[in-house]
Formats: C-alpha cells, sequence, structure tokens
C-alpha cells in the first residue's frame, strides 16, 4: 500500500459532484473589508435580477443590459487579477520574514490558497496566478482594456499564453503594439492571432524553441463524459496527432460500406484506436480490473433506481453496471464493492487479493473516487495520506487515510497548514477532512456516496 503523510512523500470537470461533495465554508478573517462588503452588496443585487430580469422592457435595453454584465465580468476579472498578485506578494514577504520555510520553497501553497478562495483545481489557481502576474508586471496595456471592459478575460488570456517565451522587455514591448493594433475591435481569435504574430517578430529563436520544448510536455488524459462514456485525448506534437487521426480515417475507409460493415465510420475509428492502443482483436476484449461500487439492494432489486459508482469514472445507472457484471465480453475482472442501503459506506469486497495492506488502500481510493481529496483539486490520486500525521502516531487505517494527488501531499507539509477529520464515514455522516489554510480560512471535503 501507498501510505505517505511527510513533505519527503512527494508533490489536475464533470461528474466530480457525484465522487465528491465539498463545502467551501469559508472563516472570513476580513469579514469587515469595505471592498468585500461593497462586493457583497453587489452581489445580492444581481443575484435577484439573476432569478428575475423583470417585465416591460424592450429588446434593445435587454442588449444594452447583457454588453453591460459582459463588461462587468471582464472588470471584475482585472480586479481578482490584482488581488490575486497582491496577495502573492503578501505571502512571499511573510514567508520570507517568518524565516521557518526553506528558502527553495518560499511562496508554494501561494496558488492552493488562490485555488480554494476561486473553488478550482491547485493546477488551475497556479495557472491563474501567473496570468495575473503576467499581466499585472508585463501586459500592463492589456490588463488595461480588461479592466476598463473593452476586452474579454478569454481575449487577455490567450495574448498571455500567446506571449508567454517572451522576456518581461520584449512582451512589454508586445503589449504596446498589441494595444495599439486595437485588439478591443477583434474578435478572441484574431486578438490571439495579432498577438501570436508580433510576439513571433519579436522573438523568432524564442518562438521556435517554445514550439520544440512543448513537445516534452506531450501526455494523455481521460475525463468523464454524459452517458457512461469516456473521452480520451493526446495532447500530441502537431504531426503526430494528424497522423493518428489520418490513419484511423483511412482504416474506416477500407470497412465502411464493403462487407456488410453496420458500424458509422466514427464507430470504427473508436474501436480502432481501442484495439491499436491495448493490442486487443476486438474494442469489446480489453482485458482490465474495474472497481464497481454497487448498493446491496440495486443488487438484489431489479428495479432499484439506484446508482453505481464505476472507480476512476463515476455514476452510472446500477442497471447498466448489471449488464456489464453479468455480460461481459473478452477477459475482464470485475471488483464487486458493497454498500449498505441508501449510499452507506463499504461494507465489504470480493475476497479475491486480501493482503490487507492491498484491499485498504483499494477501499480509501474507491470511496474517495480515486480522485484527490483536495477540495476542487479533482486530480489523480498518486498516494494514500495520513490524515493525522503517522509520525504523531497517526494509525495507517481507512479512517484516517485520503486519497490526494502528489501536490496536495506537499502542500499540507508547508507551515500553517492543517488538515484534520471531522467525520470518520462509518455511520450516517460521510468521511469529511477538514483543511484549514494560513489565512484561517477552511474548507471541508466530503467523500460522495459509493
Amino acid at each position: 500500500m501507498q501510505s505517505n503523510s511527510g513533505a519527503g512523500a512527494g508533490a489536475p470537470d464533470d461528474g466530480a459532484a457525484d465522487r465528491l461533495a465539498i463545502d467551501a465554508a469559508e472563516v472570513s478573517p476580513a469579514a469587515a473589508d469595505p471592498v468585500v462588503a461593497a462586493v457583497t452588496a453587489a452581489l445580492d443585487l444581481l443575484c435577484a435580477h439573476a432569478t428575475d430580469a423583470g417585465a416591460g422592457v424592450t429588446g434593445a435595453v435587454r442588449i444594452d443590459r447583457i454588453a453591460a454584465l459582459e463588461r462587468l465580468r471582464a472588470t471584475v476579472a482585472a480586479a481578482q487579477n490584482t488581488e490575486t498578485v497582491a496577495f502573492a506578494q503578501d505571502q512571499v514577504e511573510e514567508h520570507i520574514t517568518r524565516g521557518d520555510i526553506d528558502p527553495a520553497k518560499v511562496g508554494r501553497g501561494v496558488a492552493d490558497q488562490i485555488a480554494l478562495a476561486c473553488r478550482i483545481s491547485p493546477s488551475s489557481g497556479s495557472r491563474r496566478l501567473n496570468t495575473a502576474r503576467i499581466l499585472h508586471s508585463d501586459l500592463s496595456g492589456v490588463h488595461g482594456l480588461l479592466a476598463e471592459g473593452r476586452i474579454s478575460e478569454d481575449t487577455a488570456g490567450r495574448v498571455v499564453s500567446e506571449t508567454r517565451h517572451l522576456t518581461p522587455e520584449l512582451r512589454r514591448a508586445v503589449d504596446a503594439q498589441v494595444v495599439a493594433a486595437g485588439i478591443d475591435r477583434l474578435s478572441p481569435a484574431r486578438a490571439a492571432a495579432t498577438a501570436k504574430d508580433l510576439a513571433y517578430r519579436a522573438d523568432k529563436a524564442g518562438y521556435l524553441a517554445r514550439g520544440r520544448t512543448a513537445r516534452k510536455d506531450r501526455r494523455i488524459g481521460l475525463r468523464p463524459a454524459p452517458d457512461t462514456m469516456a473521452v480520451l485525448t493526446g495532447y500530441l506534437p502537431v504531426e503526430q496527432g494528424v497522423a493518428c487521426l489520418a490513419a484511423l480515417r483511412r482504416h474506416a475507409d477500407t470497412l465502411v460500406g464493403a462487407g456488410g460493415e453496420l458500424r458509422s465510420r466514427d464507430q470504427v475509428m473508436a474501436d480502432t484506436l481501442v484495439e491499436r492502443v491495448t493490442g486487443q482483436v476486438r474494442a469489446t476484449d480489453v482485458n482490465v480490473e474495474v472497481g464497481i461500487v454497487l448498493p446491496v439492494d440495486a443488487l438484489i432489486d431489479p428495479d432499484s433506481t439506484a446508482t453505481a459508482q464505476i472507480v476512476g469514472h463515476g455514476p452510472v445507472p446500477a442497471g447498466i453496471a448489471r449488464d456489464i457484471l453479468a455480460g461481459t465480453e473478452g477477459k475482464r475482472w470485475w471488483r464487486r464493492l458493497f454498500a449498505r442501503p441508501k449510499n452507506g459506506p463499504l461494507i465489504g469486497c470480493d475476497p479475491k487479493r486480501r493482503l490487507f495492506s492491498g484491499v485498504l488502500d483499494m477501499l480509501i481510493r474507491i470511496r474517495d473516487g480515486d480522485r484527490c481529496r483536495d477540495p476542487f483539486c479533482e486530480a489523480h490520486a498518486r498516494q494514500i495520506d495520513h490524515i493525522d500525521r503517522a509520525r504523531s502516531s497517526g494509525p495507517t487505517s481507512y479512517v484516517n487515510g485520503r486519497a490526494v494527488c502528489v501536490r496536495g501531499n506537499q502542500t499540507r507539509e508547508i507551515p500553517g497548514w492543517r488538515v484534520e477529520l471531522v467525520h470518520d464515514g462509518l455511520g450516517d455522516e460521510p468521511h469529511t477532512v477538514r483543511t484549514t489554510t494560513p489565512t484561517g480560512h477552511t474548507y471541508v471535503s466530503r467523500a460522495g456516496p459509493p
């Protein structure tokens, strides 16, 4: 079993709500702040309007309202960027002043706090912080257009992306050129193309180096899709991506419309992808072990409306889970895990591979959906963390374990962070963990019903 709790143990859409229910119950140390009060008052007003737009208003007025709200969206994004940069600067200065953090780790955990406040994953928080820093320090002209509501957050983000490879000095020069080119009158796509052209002219060698560096980031991803489907993606060099698609199309063209092939072209391409990646003769013959969590009442009652959970994917109707268990093709191993009726905790599993550590690791991952339990993270679980640290005599147990990503396991070791168990998940309440950040804000993570 992989069980880590120390910093040395290592370092992210949707279906998430069915896997992990999260409350962000924030303690607000700055509740009396006038800016927070003003924003909250504005939110109350807009919230009322969001549920009732009123009657007796012309279409022209509604278009004006839509345009004004779009400008507001941009201005709010710019204001949030400014606060993000200021918070990061304050935190770095505090880390240096306190002196209890390794100099190499100064600033670590800042993006994670921003992510929690924004209810996004830590990796998204890092990207948002980096974008805010670039706009604030190097693309002040673009940031000014955003603050005035003259360009969208999407347009500003695209300009940042197209100029990432430039030095700060060159980026500032391109900033002036981009504003002079009138990107506030262009679509996001054309604005990005303009920034891309100007960035290339500013540093041709750097642009080529950026392309070569990006190739090192090639990767594969998987995310749940509606109706018990999944989306498999590949981030590949362009020529490889084109070659893959072309090969699948050529193969599909040899089958569709010939020899009584009943599948569509897209179906043949999808099946061929699975067959070539797995090495199986047929796409339906994949050899894989999948955990299906099924309430006992759904297992014995064919009319049950309960849902099952396919670990790593999310909920599926119990009827489909029963179909999978009863009628698989090829060599498949389905590890059936049973829960109490009405979304109770896990109560048992098939008596296979009964090494205690292996089963314990598996049960924790299944309880947590094989996803990181840090609020809003949703990254694939890489480690099992001791909630009550092992070095503090915390037990290696089902209750004291939580699935985390590498980053989440490292972040909790930063001074000022605290993770604690609220409910053990063995009764009516789900397994619940509370995270407290250095600013005193708290966020609660509840394991979703199996």
